[in-house]
């Protein structure tokens, strides 16, 4: 078989897979964390602090805008750091099944 067949097979293999899927969710659950600790923090300001929430900025409500205006780009960024992250997962653990398949068999 061509290197590249070899490759090709190894990346798909189970355990590959396995290795993949179990970073991936860790990094899910670290993302969904950031999420969910941004989408909670606004009610429990609101709640706690009314004073500094209503405080107007730019004509809005502090409130209405971290909900209205901040809100989209935290998650945009949420967003590429979670597909950059995903994406270095799946090339370094590409690189380790390529790397460790020239070492010695011998261990």
């Amino acid at each position: 078989m061509p290197p590249d067949n070899i490759d090709q097979q190894k990346v798909h293999s189970e355990e590959f897979l396995r290795r993949l899927m179990r970073d991936q969710l860790k990094l899910s659950i670290i993302c969904a964390a950031g999420f969910l600790s941004a989408l909670l923090a606004l009610p429990l300001l609101n709640f706690f602090l009314p004073g500094l929430m209503a405080t107007r900025i730019f004509g809005f409500t502090l409130s209405w805008l971290i909900l209205g205006i901040l809100f989209f780009p935290f998650v945009w960024v949420i967003s590429y750091i979670f597909i950059k992250r995903s994406i270095a997962l799946e090339e370094n653990e590409a690189k380790f099944v390529r790397t460790s398949d020239r070492k010695p068999q011998g261990r």
